[in-house]
């Protein structure tokens, strides 16, 4: 009875990497979609609201052992990094004008940083083919985000200079995220670790929330399809999917995977929303896909 389910573990493992990043590449759709019906703080305050019901509710029926002591509180600071600086500086910063193609190159520094400071910080190997790949999948999302990039009138950055900085420091953020969480919260029930960093997401977004915006929330049948599907599927699926990559495997490795996310939405976008592919992204895509198989092999 064993042996199906060891196999199936580890076939589930395999595929892991591929599920996150089909999944957590949509998160960018979802917030398109979203800003149709509320301002986009406020969506992601109901969002980790959403999700903390959802997934402690799981978690109490499955009785999931709760953190307690200085687990908990690892729990609410790694939701404040991962979730409430991220994913909050990122919206924040694409609302107030920053183009989507440079909040897209700028998350994409995240895999060199995080393999610059993993031999510090966790004393991982970063071996040269590994370099290589890293290095090859950010040309490969240079290539991706041409258009974008193209469209952009730098004599608009200036005025946009606040939030440009807000989303560098998202992907800061995110990138201590996943060291806090590889470093301190190597073990415990995943469902009510991320229930708690969910409450600690938000506790910080939703004051930030009413203080800056109306708060408008239109309730309509879209808001909720948009909102069931960024609470199931990217904050409880997507997230649980970076948690168990994050503690299964090197931090590095697992932050190379968000090179191969800014592919996946260019092709999202183009059946969502018409968007048109250009043979320089589909250049960009496969040199990303190569350099993402450089940078987590084994």
């Amino acid at each position: 009875m064993s042996q199906p389910s060891s196999s199936q573990a580890s076939l589930f493992l395999k595929a892991a990497p591929a599920i996150f990043v089909a999944i957590w590449s949509t998160g960018w759709v979802s917030a398109r979609y979203g800003a149709d019906y509320s301002d986009p703080l406020t969506f992601l305050s109901l969002r980790f609201a959403f999700a903390f019901v959802a997934i402690g509710a799981i978690a109490i029926i499955g009785r999931a052992e709760w953190p307690q002591g200085r687990a908990l509180v690892h729990g609410l600071i790694s939701g404040l990094l991962l979730h409430a600086l991220y994913l909050g500086g990122v919206w924040y910063a694409i609302s107030r004008g920053v183009p989507a193609g440079i909040s897209g190159l700028i998350a994409a520094i995240q895999p060199i940083l995080t393999a610059a400071l993993a031999p510090l910080l966790l004393r991982e190997r970063i071996g040269l083919l590994q370099w290589i790949g890293i290095a090859a999948g950010f040309v490969g999302i240079a290539l991706v985000l041409t258009p974008k990039l193209s469209s952009v009138d730098l004599n608009t950055l200036g005025v946009v200079a606040a939030p440009l900085l807000i989303n560098a420091l998202a992907m800061v953020s995110v990138t201590a995220g996943t060291f806090y969480q590889k470093r301190f919260i190597p073990k415990g029930d995943l469902r009510t670790i991320t229930a708690l960093q969910y409450v600690g997401a938000f506790v910080v977004v939703t004051p930030i929330a009413f203080l800056t915006e109306p708060m408008h929330v239109d309730f309509t049948l879209g808001f909720w399809l948009v909102m069931a599907w960024s609470v199931f599927a990217l904050s409880f699926g997507a997230i649980g999917l970076l948690l168990l990559l994050i503690r299964r495997g090197a931090v590095s490795r697992a932050a190379a995977l968000i090179y191969l996310v800014p592919p996946s939405v260019a092709v999202e976008a183009y059946f969502a929303f018409g968007e048109t592919l250009a043979g320089v992204q589909l250049i960009g895509m496969a040199l990303t896909v190569v350099g993402v198989a450089l940078a987590t092999r084994r």
